[in-house]
């Protein structure tokens, strides 16, 4: 009986095929709790007819599962290595390790590295040392290789200030850049997704709460309810956005410039006494409406960021000055929070020098010169300034496009020479 159950519980047989590199091939019978390292040996025994003389070979051989492409790992055995009956089996040499290179060669390759080697502080200016020195303005030097990107800002906020002064001597400057600001209101309009307005709706936020709070988070779901949420408590959380009027508001303003007429008719009559009031009115009117424009492009930092932000310690303000100059992006605004704060908020806000040669070219070119006549522009070079990402917007725009094209082309032309 204890024979029989010592038969019952023996190790299962298998029947593998060996085959080697030269075409031999045979049939190699082994039991399942075999170590593949076992089953190598027995292998290359058959293999070089004899014993083993030499240690190495054993080592320099490894056994490969044809099916699969996987080299057996010699410690495990042929049941968990997971073979089966007639499973075909490649018996291999390994590949001998790389030579050690020579002495000769390694001095070789280290002369043929230091000579590509770029020298270091210490070698330049031990090699200059006996040059004479001179007055070289390094920072004219350095600007020669700029960013079009970093410069493209002063230029935008020196060419607003032209655009506003040349489309101020039209006389019909209030009623272009009233329909200007009417397409602005449009263009505010059509930014809110209407899908997203009716999620927050479903949920019982009033709309104008929800049109409100998915403009301050960039259209996104989310975030909007998040701070509907934070702010239903807020008394001021119904008060319109800078540049948003309330429907009571707007029929006050729409209804506000009907005296004009009338106020023409005024100044026709007596238009000599009357001309120089009528032209300070024009200018105020244009100054608000100028005012009115500027508030709507005003930056709004993504409220997310901002709270990732100071909860690494940033003060609030300094937060908002980072995502400010890093486009709202949370990981330049990191980096900049732990670096030398370069550039600063208010570099942001300072133009070209006017009196510059790339400046001067700018201006000279017809295109440009047609585009800062066209309120269009004023309002893209506005909407740029605040929201760098939407270049590519304007770029693609056929009455924008070809003035951005200029621009990019004259500073890179500079930039060459």
């Amino acid at each position: 009986m204890f024979v029989q159950e010592e038969k019952i519980f023996a190790s299962k047989v298998l029947k593998v095929h060996i085959c080697t590199m030269e075409g031999t091939e045979w049939l190699e019978e082994v039991t399942e709790d075999t170590i593949i390292e076992k089953l190598k040996e027995k292998c290359l025994k058959h293999y070089v007819h004899g014993s083993l003389e030499d240690p190495k070979t054993l080592t320099h051989h490894k056994l490969i599962h044809a099916a699969t492409e996987r080299i057996l790992t010699e410690s495990k055995t042929v049941a968990e290595e997971n073979l089966k009956d007639k499973d075909c089996l490649l018996l291999i040499k390994k590949r001998p390790p790389p030579a050690p290179p020579k002495m000769a060669d390694i001095s070789s390759e280290e002369k043929v590295s230091q000579e590509n080697k770029a020298p270091d502080k210490e070698a330049i200016l031990k090699a200059t040392a006996n040059l004479s020195t001179r007055n070289t303005d390094r920072t004219v030097t350095q600007h020669n290789i700029r960013d079009f990107q970093t410069e493209l800002r002063k230029i935008l906020v020196s060419l607003i200030e032209v655009a506003q002064k040349l489309l101020a001597l039209n006389p019909d400057a209030v009623e272009l850049f009233k329909k200007a600001n009417a397409m602005l209101d449009e263009d505010e309009e059509d930014r809110v997704d209407e899908t997203a307005l009716q999620q927050l709706t479903e949920m019982g936020f009033p709309e104008s709460r929800a049109v409100k709070a998915l403009r301050l988070n960039h259209m996104s779901v989310t975030q909007a309810m998040e701070w509907l949420i934070e702010h239903v408590d807020d008394p001021m959380v119904d008060t319109p956005l800078p540049g948003q009027d309330t429907p009571g508001a707007a029929a006050a303003a729409a209804a506000a410039p009907a005296p004009a007429p009338s106020a023409t008719v005024s100044g026709a009559r007596a238009r000599l006494s009357s001309q120089a009031s009528l032209e300070e009115a024009k200018q105020d009117e244009l100054t608000e409406i100028f005012k009115r424009i500027r508030r709507k492009r005003e930056f709004r930092p993504d409220s997310r960021a901002v709270i990732a932000l100071m909860e690494m310690g940033f003060d609030e303000k300094e937060v908002i000055d980072a995502l400010r100059v890093n486009n709202n992006q949370q990981d330049a605004a990191c980096e900049w929070l732990l670096g030398d704060r370069k550039p600063t908020p208010e570099d942001l806000d300072k133009g070209i020098d006017t009196n510059s040669p790339l400046f001067q070219a700018i201006l000279e070119n017809p295109v440009v010169q047609l585009g800062l006549t066209n309120p269009k522009t004023l309002l893209a070079f506005e909407d740029m300034l605040e929201n760098p990402l939407n270049s590519t917007q304007w770029m693609n725009d056929p009455e924008t496009g070809p003035v951005m094209l200029q621009i990019s082309r004259i500073f890179q032309t500079l930039n060459r020479t």
